[in-house]
């Protein structure tokens, strides 16, 4: 099996049998997906094998990939990384690279990976029906299966919601001292930084990010979370964040950490008025060595039906793209935004700019 892992894994010995028998049924899913024994009657493998390389690291998508085996007969290796890391894998498998289909959280991940001529264009299929334009790369390298909304939690009795409104109010000297924010070499706030030069120029966005330095209370570390986490302590006003940390901490068995968030509230600043907001995807590409297209166009429209949208976001928190998706439980506390008018290849487009400007500004 080389370095994949099966995902049909054994995940206690007191379910070994039941687990690994081609035909127990799925693990157990929410009453509301309608999964029932007869659909792992196929044995996985019998229509071909799938390798995927997943950014991901949730329990749940070993769950979504067991569903996809007893529903089609595929079977499904994987080996999860972070994204780099599995970009300068495939770089040194090359040709010999084994994997058909690349998952990845940020379009500008995403675009990594095509800049290093690691993707193929995407044939053809139901799926492109079933997405809004956007989420299809214009030059067919990647798709997206979930979005991602970076917005800011704020202190409510120390920040008003104006003061938050638009991306611009963050660099207003109204608020020094009060942002905490991660690294810049985080690829998240990469991305924010794409479009806010493809919006503005490279004028405007370094000075937005000046702005950004001169407000910090504390130079960038950690995760969104932790910029949450220190608006709750006191330490700041305003947290950059991508959405899912925020949902995700209000619905945690952690008292304390629940309460954390909940001091917060999240808002989606846009970047001007009449502007949408800064959203970006989980997506996939494949792989420009596979020869398994076909599969992998099969494994993406399962993860575009209400079904495998549930499994995809449900322990993510991320917003299904599909309509006919139910939003995981959480996500009736954040503000609803509509689809972005932004092309998610400029992410990427100017990832080296970005860098530029955040170094240039002193964001470390």
């Amino acid at each position: 099996m080389s370095n994949f892992i099966q995902s049909l894994t054994c995940f206690a010995a007191a379910s070994l049998i039941a687990a690994c028998s081609p035909s127990s049924p799925d693990a157990p899913a929410s009453p509301e997906s309608g999964e029932s024994a007869e659909t792992a009657a196929v044995e996985p493998g019998s229509n071909g094998t799938l390798r995927i390389y997943s950014a991901r690291h949730y329990d749940s998508d070993r769950l979504m990939y067991q569903a996809f085996e007893n529903q089609t007969g595929i079977r499904v290796l994987y080996r999860e990384a972070g994204a780099n890391q599995l970009l300068e894998t495939m770089k040194a498998e090359g040709a010999n690279s084994p994997a058909d289909l690349i998952i990845a959280s940020d379009a500008g991940a995403l675009w990594r990976f095509e800049d290093a001529g690691l993707t193929q264009a995407l044939p053809e299929g139901e799926f492109e029906s079933r997405i809004p334009a956007r989420l299809l790369d214009d030059k067919r390298q990647w798709v997206g299966l979930a979005r991602r909304v970076r917005g800011v939690a704020y202190d409510p009795e120390r920040i008003s919601p104006d003061q938050v409104d638009e991306w611009q109010d963050l660099a207003d000297p109204s608020l020094e001292g009060e942002i905490c924010v991660r690294s810049s070499t985080n690829i998240y706030n990469l991305s924010l930084m794409g479009e806010m030069i493809e919006r503005w120029g490279a004028d405007e966005a370094q000075a937005w990010a000046e702005g950004v330095v001169a407000n910090m209370a504390r130079a960038p570390q950690g995760g969104d979370t932790d910029q949450i986490e220190a608006v709750a302590a006191g330490l700041c006003g305003v947290a950059i964040t991508n959405h899912y940390y925020w949902v995700r901490m209000t619905e945690s068995r952690s008292d304390s950490t629940r309460d954390a968030a909940l001091s917060t509230q999240l808002t989606f600043p846009t970047f001007g008025e009449g502007t949408s907001h800064h959203i970006n995807i989980t997506g996939a590409a494949l792989s420009a060595t596979s020869k398994q297209q076909e599969l992998a166009v099969q494994f993406i429209e399962f993860l575009l039906t209400p079904d495998g949208q549930a499994r995809l976001t449900t322990e993510t928190k991320e917003i299904p793209v599909i309509d006919e998706a139910e939003r995981p439980a959480g996500l009736e506390r954040i503000p609803q935004v509509g689809e972005s008018d932004m092309r998610l290849s400029a992410f990427g487009e100017h990832q080296a700019e970005a860098q530029r400007i955040f170094d240039e500004a002193g964001w470390n």
